[in-house]
């Protein structure tokens, strides 16, 4: 009897700690792996940064310059249960339980906000007719349009910091909010 208390009680306390774990990774921190080159020189492939995931559990406005992770899949709408499966798919793939399918979370820094006005001339971004002064980003910009973007509402507009080797807003176009998962807080 003795050894079945002992049993329980473990099961217990193992269950409460991932179940808090699991909630503070959902709504309050997430450890994230850089995944690319995108982010240079600011970020390198595979280091480890934790987000705050406030600005999406409190759906707030990033401010520019932040670096965010957003979910790429700009053509779906998100659910509840993504931003569940998010969490349980790392914990199970830390465990060697499963293995996540394609790479869906970008990490880039915010460039533009809603009603902002994008250009992409002379080797630059300029935001609203200002030219943005971008001493994080790798090199000279090579890209460049003849089109204004107008961030929608309830949009944001992402880029990478070696913009000439980033899939990044440019390409998916503005990002919804809601699929912004958080903001970067720490670079481990």
């Amino acid at each position: 009897m003795k050894l079945l208390d002992e049993i329980y009680d473990w099961a217990i306390s193992l269950t409460t700690a991932f179940s808090l774990a699991l909630i503070i990774n959902i709504f309050v921190f997430q450890p994230t792996q850089v995944v690319g080159n995108s982010m240079q020189p600011t970020l390198q492939d595979s280091n480890y940064i934790i987000i705050s995931k406030l600005t999406h559990t409190f759906k707030t406005e990033p401010n520019y310059g932040d670096i965010v992770i957003i979910d790429s899949r700009v053509n779906r709408d998100r659910t509840w249960k993504d931003d569940l499966a998010g969490p349980v798919s790392t914990y199970l793939n830390a465990l060697g339980v499963t293995k996540s399918p394609g790479h869906e979370v970008w990490v880039k820094r915010v460039i533009g906000k809603p009603g902002d006005i994008l250009e992409f001339k002379n080797n630059k971004v300029y935001r609203n007719s200002i030219p943005l002064d971008e001493p994080y980003i790798k090199e000279v910009m090579t890209y460049a349009s003849n089109a204004k973007i107008v961030v929608p509402t309830d949009h944001v507009f992402v880029l990478g910091d070696n913009r000439n080797n980033s899939s990044d807003s440019r390409f998916i176009g503005p990002v919804k909010m809601d699929h912004i998962l958080g903001t970067m807080v720490l670079k481990i």
